[in-house]
């Protein structure tokens, strides 16, 4: 019998025919000294299950059992570590871990506390900001703070639950590195709960995936040698296959197909304010340089002088290409699209679409968001055929109406066109965003991390969505990520910013992987982890910071 032990849990929430069926037959024996993994998709149960092992929920039917004793209530031998941190406002790093430290060691001399104290907040690396309080904190280090206190408890057992996913993604990389070095130097039993894969096996010697019924699914062994470096196990034939097998169970358990083929696409073209003359001369012209971003800077004045954010950004884009642009936060990738868009000024340079150059906003040119601003009050349907109404003024209500219902019922909402999009899910949500962008037929499609508010398997789903969409119309399109398998899913090129301030391109990679494309597919693929080298290489480069400037070839091949 391990630490943990679930036998033939079951847990509801609700009465009668109102309950909710959470976890169903729930089996299973947490290892001492393991780390394990509880890896499924958002709405699974996995929060109930690390609830249940701390004793904040009891199951309806069955028992949970810490060293052979039922679980009845918290206890400091089981410190949590949750999503939200939960730190107490007012009181420094060390307040916040004194907290901790004084509920479960009540006796200490003052300088035993103190010691104490120190020990777990120097052991997160926050000894530089013991006396800071959690408002002048990032998130990583609040989150860090948050880790110091649950281990000052000195428990038996952690239970992380999806602690780093409010993170961007090198912090996450980073204190999930100090998670595992904590586990390494105490061999305390861990149970971490994710969504993210790679995560999962950096981590894990078990990975157990949960169903969306609410059952245990497959069990996967992660016999990959400690310690585990990411850029590493790029080349671990191990870990790709690991990678493969565990990506294709969740996917074939969680993500269906959920888009359906009984509307057809009304053939109605859509009116971009382009005047008819200048319409006519282009018909059919431009292929190449279809989108042109030429010698692009963009500078804000500041009170110390001109900050150049953007400099000599220099790309051609053909017509129907789809380029993925990547680099770490404060690069100036969103800068470049919104300026795209029409949505930001142009300090220097310029952008021509379509042989015009780009001028303030225009349904010729999409956009969507991390967040979709949708109007709340409205219906998918209705917040889809406000742009839709004002691109196809020719077309029948009729016709208008069937473009509104073709594409949401390609991103899977053909039940839901008459929801109210304050009562969705953020995956449904943008899910509206992408059909109201393909909607209005547009010359360019700009996407700004469209996925990067949504759990990882969430975001797979709707990269499907979005590359079969995109594979029926072709339309010219940027997406804005700092998901590297993303950026290599969706491209036909990545392009590689270099770090800001004086962003610009670095690199640029020719994605030459077969279309239509699948994640399963991709992973399978020989030539994937190759271009994922290509691109994590170029990410470490700039990893900490660093300004190495950008390779004249890289020049040149941006200005093709």
């Amino acid at each position: 019998m391990g630490i943990l032990t679930f036998e033939n849990v079951h847990k509801s929430f609700g009465q009668g025919t109102n309950a909710n069926h959470v976890l169903k037959d729930i089996n299973l024996d947490v290892q001492e000294g393991e780390f394990l993994v509880l890896l499924g998709f958002s709405g699974t149960g996995k929060t109930t299950l690390i609830n249940l092992m701390a004793g904040l929920e009891q199951p309806t039917k069955g028992s949970v059992t810490f060293k052979g004793k039922p679980i009845d209530g918290p206890g400091p031998e089981r410190g949590v570590i949750f999503q939200n941190y939960s730190l107490m406002p007012w009181l420094t790093v060390n307040g916040n871990v004194g907290l901790a430290v004084d509920t479960i060691f009540p006796n200490l001399s003052k300088s035993e506390r103190e010691e104490k104290i120190n020990h777990y907040v120097k052991m997160v690396g926050l000894g530089h900001a013991t006396t800071r309080r959690p408002a002048e904190l990032s998130g990583g280090m609040r989150q860090r703070v948050n880790v110091a206190r649950a281990l000052a408890m000195s428990p038996e057992v952690l239970l992380l639950d999806e602690p780093l996913s409010a993170l961007d993604a090198l912090t996450r990389a980073n204190l999930a590195d100090e998670i595992e070095h904590i586990w390494e130097a105490d061999k305390k039993t861990c149970v971490l709960i994710t969504n993210d894969v790679d995560e999962a096996i950096i981590l894990a010697d078990r990975i157990i995936a949960l169903n969306p019924d609410g059952t245990l699914g497959e069990e996967f062994k992660v016999d990959i040698p400690r310690p585990r470096d990411r850029t590493a196990m790029n080349n671990d034939e191990t870990f790709k296959m690991l990678r493969r097998d565990v990506t294709s169970y969740l996917m074939d358990v969680g993500i269906e197909a959920k888009s359906e083929g009984t509307r057809i696409l009304p053939d109605v073209t859509p009116i971009h304010g382009v005047p008819a003359a200048v319409k006519e001369a282009q018909e059919g012209l431009i292929e190449e340089r279809f989108l042109d971003f030429s010698q692009l800077h963009k500078i804000y004045p500041t009170p110390k002088g001109p900050l150049t954010v953007v400099e000599d950004f220099d790309l051609k884009i053909n017509r129907g290409e789809f380029i993925s642009l990547i680099g770490h936060s404060g690069c100036g990738k969103s800068t470049v699209l919104t300026m795209a868009a029409g949505l930001n000024g142009i300090s220097k340079g310029a952008i021509k679409l379509d042989g015009r150059h780009v001028e303030g906003a225009d349904p010729e040119r999409a956009v969507v968001f991390q967040s979709p601003n949708l109007f709340p009050w409205l219906t998918a349907r209705e917040n889809c055929a406000i742009g839709v109404d004002k691109v196809y003024p020719k077309a029948s209500q009729a016709e208008r109406q069937d473009v509104v219902e073709y594409y949401l019922e390609r991103v899977g909402l053909a039940d839901a066109m008459d929801r109210s999009t304050a009562d969705m899910s953020n995956g449904m949500r943008q899910r509206v965003g992408i059909a109201r962008a393909f909607a209005l037929s547009p010359k360019l499609l700009l996407l700004d991390e469209p996925f990067g508010m949504l759990d990882s398997l969430t975001r797979w789903e709707l990269q499907e969505v979005l590359m079969e969409v995109w594979d029926r119309t072709k339309v010219t399109a940027i997406c804005v990520t700092h998901d590297v398998d993303e950026a290599i899913l969706l491209a036909d090129r990545v392009v590689m910013m270099t770090n800001g301030p004086q962003a610009t391109i670095g690199k640029i990679t020719d994605v030459k992987l077969p279309r239509p494309r699948t994640r399963k597919a991709l992973l399978e693929h020989p030539d994937y982890y190759s271009y994922r080298q290509e691109v994590l290489d170029f990410l470490e480069e700039y990893e900490h910071g660093a300004k190495p400037k950008p390779k004249t070839a890289a020049k040149a091949i941006a200005a093709e």
